[in-house]
């Protein structure tokens, strides 16, 4: 598992996001950076078929953004 990064604009607002697998019991999750944010969990929930962040403070994640992340996160994951 490496560390991955990734870009992309959303509205005219350009993202940089840092991805950092790491196992967790059977599956793998992700410690997320945003622009240079703090540290946001994905984990894969199966109930909706994606990544989604399971922090506390993740509700700061414009939906566009934490949708395109959990996006990038199933393809890497795949």
């Amino acid at each position: 598992m490496q560390n991955q990064s990734f870009q992309f604009m959303l509205g005219g607002t350009p993202y940089e996001v840092k991805a950092v697998p790491f196992k967790f019991n059977e599956g793998t999750r992700y410690t997320v950076s945003i622009n240079g944010s703090g540290e946001y969990v994905f984990a894969y929930d199966s109930n909706v078929g994606q990544y989604v962040p399971i922090d506390d403070d993740s509700s700061t994640i414009p939906q566009v953004v934490e949708t395109e992340i959990a996006g990038r996160l199933l393809a890497l994951a795949g």
